[in-house]
């Protein structure tokens, strides 16, 4: 059993982390209850969250019997084996659709307050309620996602019926159901607590999604007069900052660097994530392999957010990818540097060169065990670090880290040892 839908909401989070590891990620909830669930499930992948606006078409004299579904984008589904048992006819059908889907619009603008949906085109969206019983409502949120662009559907549920979860692998391209009792009679029996959820409720919590405590937003950087598009986040009370520098061919959307930063900021650690090369820069590919060029604007970077009031008093650590893990040594290395800790996730320490003996921020290098070839760069890059460091290598993790649990693995690495030296900062 399940404490309640936040203790729901956790558990399956867990489940789904390893599985969509550096997935591009949106999470949406069914209201009202399964906003409250997709509302922890959104924290654990540190994913945007929305609601997918659905209304089940209740039986006339047995409203909870659900003979079908409607959604938002002209979605409808029917249940033919329910309308037929329970004798429901064409008129009334059309009576309670009708009245549906006036509800159907109301709700959805109530919950969102006039935001505009978070895009899914190209994207994995994770649909989300508190269980599945028929699965009507379900099934039509899943058709919505796909109508408006989702790349690919994940339906997500603490406790669902056998045979619907079955039924429901033909609308979601996976469905993960952590519960499956055969004697489900109720999807509440499955929970030591469950109220029912307000309309107030969803509101107030895809309120505190959009717009967590302390700041979180869109920034352009001034880089020494070059203009760069980032985003900067910074909770209450944040221990520090850590500016990210991604690597070659990547930039600040790397779904990758966003899943490390998301699990730093739940654990109150700023972030700051930026493009270090111009559109027009990243033409010539010469550019994105010049660490002196990437070093010196990353050092501009924490020059401006150094001027944010955001980060006034804070302690600043870079987070560092493939060649951009060379930029932040090499960044790290110059004279009036004031970097408390680097982190490097499958780095090329090596392409900071003779600058590496002069870093004295304390860096931790990731290498993942089955990545032969940079395991053996980092391992010769370590000798020449003369500040405080360590090689901490991630079992059967290749390059990437997309094996079940690596990246996990580099945020918690990552988040220990910022915490750590941002405190001794």
């Amino acid at each position: 059993m399940f404490a309640d839908r936040r203790d729901a909401g956790t558990r399956l989070g867990e489940r789904l982390r390893d599985r969509l590891s550096g997935a591009d990620v949106v999470v949406v909830g069914l209201p009202r209850g399964g906003v409250v669930v997709a509302y922890e499930v959104a924290r654990a992948l540190g994913a945007p969250l929305d609601v997918i606006v659905v209304r089940k078409l209740g039986v006339p004299y047995q409203p909870e019997l659900g003979f079908g579904a409607i959604g938002e984008g002209g979605v409808r589904v029917l249940n033919p084996e329910i309308i037929r048992l329970a004798s429901v006819t064409k008129e009334q059908i059309a009576e309670v659709e009708e009245a549906e889907r006036e509800e159907l619009s109301r709700r959805g603008e109530r919950f969102r307050g006039g935001r505009p949906r978070v895009d899914f085109t190209g994207r994995t969206v994770i649909v989300v309620d508190d269980g599945v019983a028929t699965g009507g409502t379900a099934r039509a949120a899943c058709r919505v996602a796909r109508t408006q662009g989702a790349g690919r559907v994940v339906l997500a549920v603490p406790v669902g019926a056998p045979d619907t979860i079955a039924s429901l692998r033909k609308d979601a391209d996976e469905v993960v159901c952590l519960q499956a009792p055969h004697d489900l009679y109720a999807i509440g029996a499955w929970y030591s607590d469950f109220p029912q959820t307000s309309d107030e409720q969803v509101v107030e919590l895809l309120h505190r999604a959009q717009t967590p405590p302390g700041f979180a937003g869109e920034v352009e950087l001034d880089a020494a007069g070059v203009p760069l598009a980032g985003r900067l986040t910074v909770p209450e009370d944040a221990q520090g900052i850590v500016v990210f520098v991604h690597g070659s061919g990547s930039s600040r959307h790397s779904p990758r660097n966003r899943y490390v930063a998301a699990a730093l900021n739940r654990e109150g650690l700023g972030t700051l994530l930026f493009d270090l090369l111009t559109p027009d820069e990243e033409i010539d590919r010469a550019n994105v392999f010049d660490i002196r060029l990437l070093a010196e604007r990353l050092a501009a970077a924490t020059a401006w957010l150094r001027g944010r009031p955001e980060a006034d008093g804070l302690s600043v650590g870079y987070f560092g990818a493939s060649t951009g893990a060379a930029a932040a040594l090499w960044a790290a290395a110059e004279p009036d540097s004031d970097v408390a800790a680097i982190v490097s996730r499958g780095g090329r320490p090596d392409l900071a060169g003779e600058r590496l003996s002069a870093v004295r921020a304390a860096t931790l290098l990731i290498v993942g065990g089955d990545d032969h070839v940079v395991l053996g760069l980092n391992q010769a890059a370590q000798q020449r670090l003369r500040c405080e460091n360590q090689l901490r290598i991630v079992p059967g993790a290749t390059h990437l880290f997309e094996e079940p649990g690596a990246l996990e693995a580099v945020a918690e690495l990552a988040r220990d040892w910022f915490a750590e030296h941002f405190r001794r900062g």
